[in-house]
């Protein structure tokens, strides 16, 4: 790294590249101070927000350089952004106009297609079937990506996995082979994305659901880049509804339970009531949710919690412990633990604590695992580095120790304060968020590009003609007014009483049967009208 600052320093270097947490280094900063710097620009800006999807606190620390460089420019940028989070972009960057340069959101020739399937992986095949090309299938789970394009290569599908537990060199290999036509679907979670550009995409198909529509727009964006035809396409069940449902309540844990791990969490690390200021400790997330007998995720989620108000920090490490994969098979490795015993110990506490090492890469704490096979960290770590230098495991350790840092002295945990905005209200933006993706996916009545659209502030809309809604619109062969003219007419009179379609054609004398049925057809499809047990029509919406 002095490197690449004496590097900048001396003019050799026109870009620099830095990570938020960087900037708040004493020593980047001082560095800072020896350049000529032209441009600050912030990429993906929307984590600076507090409504935003993606927040990250650290981001909020930028606007303290722009004192250091009065005068010099500042550009903010992102992909995607409400309203609302534009606003708060530019608040909290200081910016004294807020001149914000957009450009539309739609993207005319992506069709976007949304489908409610049990078999999803039949539906799958058939998407991969229909639209020849390069596709990336997005799913949530690291499991899924190895299993789903397992299946695929069954099926003759050219196909690999791609997310973030995989060592570097695989991933650019993946990536790279993907990228030159060498396979033809790539199955990621969202790890999969930033900085890929290419051009040719034809579909992105997402299995799981997203979180929210900011982050549905920017995958599905990677679709058609090329201005060519491309299909953004949704397969969901009901199952899936409901963990959306599930994430708006477990990423935002209650307030005594974040406090019963700010406590924990002190005595664990063994901090007295006033201390702690600006000191950094070894932590390994794994060991304290045993020691106290707490659930992950939830912690986790607490963790993050204290991280966002100011009260710790948590290293990039903490996010990415070491991780092991098996490579030998069942048969060899039962083989080379006889023939080296020293080494069985160790094999056996990896297959005993980990399941699924055979699979994929599995993430695991070197310290729990030398707790659990009475072998000292050291020398755990060289009989790694042995196996996977003899193919029987890859082994990827941690670059620095997971650690936090304490940015206030230790409070009593009746005194922990955490601000409304932190929990109340982004849980109630996570909500809306989560609802508007939820009406994107379910909502019968709209274009999806209008929904889409709409969410990010756009306004006098026009239909795609090209999403599912529109394709299916399309088949009416009759123009907009008509249709609304006609359902108008068809609600006026059901409003009054159901009628089976004969009834309702009598009593509608200026409206051609050719014109009425298809429309009729077309609200049952949709789900504005009904029809009850004797075959009567009726409204559902109203």
């Amino acid at each position: 790294m002095q490197l690449a600052l004496n590097n900048c320093q001396l003019g050799d270097y026109k870009f620099l590249y830095v990570s938020p947490e960087r900037l708040a280094s004493e020593m980047f900063r001082e560095a800072l101070q020896e350049m000529k710097l032209n441009l600050i620009a912030v990429d993906e800006a929307h984590c600076i927000s507090q409504w935003g999807y993606d927040f990250r606190p650290p981001y909020l620390q930028l606007a303290d350089i722009r004192s250091s460089f009065p005068g010099i420019p500042v550009l903010a940028l992102t992909a995607s952004a409400t309203p609302e989070v534009q606003k708060d972009i530019c608040e909290k960057l200081l910016f004294k106009d807020f001149s914000v340069f957009t450009k539309s959101f739609a993207r005319p020739n992506l069709s976007y297609l949304v489908r409610l399937e049990e078999n999803k992986f039949a539906h799958l095949l058939k998407v991969l079937k229909n639209v020849p090309g390069t596709s990336i299938v997005y799913v949530r789970n690291r499991r899924k990506t190895m299993e789903i394009a397992t299946e695929l290569r069954k099926m003759q599908i050219s196909a690999d996995y791609y997310h973030a537990g995989l060592d570097h060199q695989t991933r650019e290999e993946r990536q790279q082979a993907w990228k030159k036509n060498a396979t033809r679907v790539i199955v990621a979670t969202n790890a999969f994305g930033m900085g890929i550009d290419k051009p040719d995409v034809r579909s992105v198909i997402h299995m799981d659901l997203p979180d929210d529509l900011e982050s549905y727009y920017q995958e599905a964006g990677r679709g058609g880049r090329d201005e060519k035809p491309a299909y953004a396409v949704v397969l969901y069940d009901k199952a899936d509804l409901a963990d959306l449902e599930h994430r708006c309540i477990s990423n935002f844990p209650e307030r005594e339970a974040i406090r019963n791990v700010y406590k924990a969490l002190s005595n664990f690390l063994q901090i007295p009531t006033g201390a702690g200021l600006d000191i950094s400790y070894e932590f390994e997330l794994t060991v304290f949710c045993k020691q106290y007998q707490f659930e992950t995720l939830q912690t986790l989620n607490c963790l993050k919690v204290l991280e966002m108000t100011g009260y710790i920090s948590l290293s990039d490490a903490f996010y990415h412990p070491a991780r092991v994969r098996i490579l030998a098979h069942q048969m060899e490795l039962y083989k080379f633990q006889v023939e080296q015993p020293a080494y069985d110990p160790l094999v056996k506490g990896i297959l005993r604590s980990y399941a699924g090492t055979f699979d994929d890469y599995v993430r695991f704490s070197e310290t729990e695992l030398s707790r659990r096979t009475g072998i000292e960290v050291e020398e755990l770590k060289k009989q790694f580095i042995y196996l996977t230098k003899i193919g029987i495991l890859d082994y990827i350790p941690v670059t620095l120790k997971p650690s936090v840092t304490f940015l206030h002295r230790r409070v009593p945990e009746g005194e922990l304060y955490i601000p409304k905005e932190i929990l109340e209200q982004r849980k109630l933006r996570f909500r809306i968020r989560a609802d508007a993706f939820r009406n994107f996916l379910t909502n019968p009545h709209q274009c999806r590009s209008i929904l889409l659209l709409s969410y990010f502030g756009e306004k006098n809309l026009q239909r795609c003609g090209t999403c599912d809604f529109c394709r299916e619109r399309n088949k009416l062969a009759l123009n907009d007014m008509e249709v609304e003219t006609l359902s108008e007419k068809i609600h006026e009179v059901l409003q009054l009483h159901p009628l089976i379609p004969a009834e309702l054609s009598k009593l509608l004398t200026d409206v051609p049967v050719d014109k009425l049925e298809p429309v009729l057809r077309w609200l049952l499809d949709t789900g504005d009208l009904g029809l009850d047990f004797i075959g009567r029509l009726y409204v559902k919406s109203e």
